[in-house]
């Protein structure tokens, strides 16, 4: 294959979950090639840097091969280069919750006062 759609890509390299999520990525504005950002019809090639955005990261790939079939893990390995930066691991805080997790519950306000004593 000589290119292929940018959310094709990405979701066939298991980078998204879904296809639907690798649409939604290029039109938030969260996928660029090549340093231009990307709708997702635009079509990549070997040799195209692929910048986007997962789950709060920064991924970094250039396209070893232009697919469109998503492919298992191993093979997906082979059709990209991973250029990202390390990532930092975040300090967890006891204190912080999940967002939209609601109220702590009596449990964990109780394991919250043990923790600040």
């Amino acid at each position: 294959m000589e290119s292929a759609r940018v959310d094709q890509w990405l979701w066939a390299v298991r980078i998204f979950k879904t296809r639907a999520m690798a649409t939604e990525a290029c039109r938030g504005g969260h996928v660029r090639v090549n340093g231009a950002a990307a709708k997702a019809a635009t079509r990549v090639r070997q040799g195209d840097r692929v910048a986007a955005r997962v789950h709060g990261h920064d991924r970094v790939l250039e396209v070893v091969e232009a697919i469109t079939k998503r492919v298992g893990a191993a093979q997906a390995a082979v059709c990209m280069i991973d250029h990202s930066p390390p990532t930092t691991l975040r300090d967890e805080s006891p204190f912080d919750r999940p967002r939209g997790s609601g109220r702590p519950t009596k449990r964990d306000r109780r394991q919250l006062d043990r923790l600040r004593r």
